[in-house]
């Protein structure tokens, strides 16, 4: 039999993030030594105070479905969160929870978007927003920022010939994957203008705003004067708490948009894990060590790695939060071949650029090893990649 498949499903690509992951694997399970850094996750283990709340609400008998938007006691606890970060417009009735930050973008997405309904991207990308996009019927327009250093402030004037009254919507992740970038207050006020010039709302997708350098707070576009209600303010609990593998995450927005969002969610995933959401809420309140000493760690290998790439006379912008970097690897823009020669020849997985929408680079994620991220370089170094 031959099978018809779904429009919506041929306009998109497998994750490339995933697909080299996949490769990493099969060659490690030929006995090949590969240094991953293409992986988005940290390389810590769930702090143990976590795994015990985990533990204590499954002996407790917290295993059952739980109210679609989430248990009470970890609204609340985001809530608190949420006020202390100044977005004080959010209450508990303002709160989604969901199985992981990517099942909340896909539930914005569904909710927002359908029939040609514009959305804008800032390039580099996360890999998936064009993926959702697409499979909620929305078409694209892009903003480089690779001449800027992946800052958004040098590209204002490009956003504002892009954005119209026919955008629906802005993505804006700060600070970012795959580039590290924080974007300042400034470009961020742009954002507000503009926003508010064109009516438009934003998705502030704020997963990493817990990991950032040299004394640099992400500020949350929601706080902005103007942008109370034009902002969809995201978060989860994989990357600050080392929890990717537990799949929880959450947004936040003016109520008619949960509600709406509801029913997205009620006929999809029904409700995260009740148990997991209790680990959620000894997360929050009680992991702020924890994650403080992963942010040392990730800041020690960020200056290190950036160290080994600039010795061989490889520049790299400087992350000022997350844990990747982006070194311009392919001026000729053949970023594919790149990665493709450093995971066969030097054993070295990366991402290629062009798959978060800028061409002639490559990320490089630091969750790993001061070893083995100079085992890497000098690998790519050896095999003249570098």
């Amino acid at each position: 039999m031959t099978q018809d498949f779904a429009a919506r499903v041929g306009r998109v690509e497998p994750s490339a993030t995933l697909a080299i992951s996949n490769k990493a694997a099969e060659l490690e399970a030929q006995g090949v030594d590969v240094v991953d850094l293409s992986v988005g996750e940290p390389d810590f283990d769930t702090p143990e105070n976590i795994k015990d709340a985990a533990k204590e609400a499954l002996d407790a008998g917290h295993t059952g479905y739980t109210p679609t938007s989430g248990i009470p006691e970890l609204k609340t606890a985001m809530a608190e969160k949420l006020h202390d970060d100044g977005l004080t417009q959010y209450d508990e009735d303002n709160l989604m929870v969901t199985p992981g930050g990517k099942q909340a973008l896909y539930e914005i997405f569904q909710t927002l978007i359908d029939d040609g309904d514009e959305v804008v991207l800032l390039d580099p990308a996360w890999v998936s927003y064009e993926a959702m996009v697409k499979l909620a019927d929305g078409s694209l327009k892009r903003v480089d920022t690779a001449a800027h250093d992946f800052q958004l402030a040098g590209a204002l004037d490009d956003l504002a010939e892009t954005v119209s009254d026919d955008t629906e919507l802005l993505v804006v992740n700060s600070p970012g994957n795959p580039h590290g970038a924080v974007y300042t207050d400034e470009a961020l006020e742009g954002v507000r203008d503009l926003a508010v010039e064109h009516d438009f709302q934003v998705i502030s997708d704020e997963i990493y705003k817990e990991i950032t350098y040299d004394g640099r707070e992400a500020t949350s576009l929601g706080t902005l004067d103007g942008m109370e209600d034009r902002t969809i303010t995201l978060n989860g609990f994989s990357k600050a708490y080392s929890m990717t593998g537990w799949r929880l995450g959450y947004f936040a927005g003016p109520e008619e948009l949960i509600d709406e969002a509801g029913k997205v969610h009620g006929h999809s995933v029904s409700c995260a894990v009740n148990f997991v959401q209790h680990a959620g809420v000894e997360a929050i309140r009680n992991t702020e060590d924890e994650v403080q000493e992963m942010v040392e760690a990730f800041d020690e290998r960020r200056t290190f790695l950036k160290d080994l790439f600039e010795e061989r006379g490889v520049h790299v912008p400087e992350p000022q939060g997350a844990f990747y970097m982006m070194p311009e690897v392919a001026p000729d823009g053949d970023d594919d071949a790149w990665c493709e020669e450093a995971i066969e020849e030097a054993h070295v997985a990366t991402v290629p650029g062009h798959a978060f929408g800028t061409p002639g680079y490559a990320r490089i994620s630091y969750a790993n090893s001061k070893e083995r991220l100079e085992t890497a370089v000098e690998r790519l170094d050896d095999a003249g990649l570098l």
